[in-house]
């Protein structure tokens, strides 16, 4: 079969091949089939999506509503990058799924408003799909509700016309959205189980997810949450767009 394609973009050697692994493992995913870049360090090459299955956006320590001037070089230049490839994604209609910050990349890239009223600090979260998330050829093989690890700072509050809503929480009302047929992004963590999370928890203690002398509290949380159905984004992707 042709390869999945993985972008990630952290800095942090373990936390980086550490995502690759949890895609592998929780997509169901061989590891011949899977061919990771990390976007942090190199500019992307030239890529022929045609041959691959599809495109997997990770999350990310980038923030895309900080001020431009406070932005790095290296993520000023990666929105720049992904927004191109976004741009031959839609055109060329390839299946696509981004995570937490891939949500607010395809959003952004579709016209929908970003910003930081929505936020959710580090836990698990209960997911309830709507009514288009239940007739979704994806989401539609969920559990109408289920829990899922977050932590962002920003999120969308507004999609636009085109695109559809799949899924919601109560703090945070864009959980999930697809646009075309095969384009989705989801603002939960799919690709977390609780050892990476907690292993994030300990990464990311000091840089404003949650308060971090919390962190203790923080772990305990997650450490008791059961987000084994949100899993299921990954391998049912995996599963429908292999080819």
């Amino acid at each position: 079969m042709k390869p999945f394609l993985l972008i990630t973009t952290r800095d942090d050697d373990v936390a980086a091949l550490g995502e690759r692994e949890l895609f592998l493992r929780l997509g169901a995913i061989a590891d011949g089939d899977l061919h990771h870049i990390r976007a942090e360090q190199a500019p992307l090459p030239e890529l022929d999506l045609a041959g691959y299955s599809g495109v997997f956006l990770a999350g990310s320590p980038y923030t895309s509503t900080d001020p431009v001037e406070q932005k790095p070089e290296a993520q000023l230049r990666v929105e720049r990058e992904i927004s191109h490839l976004l741009d031959q994604v839609i055109a060329d209609d390839v299946p696509f799924l981004g995570a937490c910050w891939g949500i607010g990349t395809l959003g952004r890239h579709q016209g929908a408003t970003i910003d930081r009223r929505h936020g959710e600090q580090t836990s698990a979260t209960r997911i309830r799909l709507t009514d288009a998330g239940v007739s979704d050829p994806l989401f539609g093989r969920l559990p109408t509700e289920f829990d899922a690890f977050v932590g962002h700072k920003e999120a969308i509050s507004e999609l636009p016309a085109h695109a559809v809503l799949l899924a919601s929480s109560d703090a945070c009302p864009v959980q999930a959205f697809r646009v075309g047929e095969n384009q989705y992004a989801t603002q939960f963590h799919p690709e977390l189980d609780t050892t990476a999370m907690l292993a994030r928890v300990a990464l990311y203690r000091h840089s404003g997810y949650f308060p971090a002398d919390e962190v203790d509290a923080v772990a305990a949380r997650v450490a008791a949450a059961d987000v084994t159905s949100s899993h299921l984004v990954l391998s049912l992707f995996a599963e429908r767009y292999a080819r």
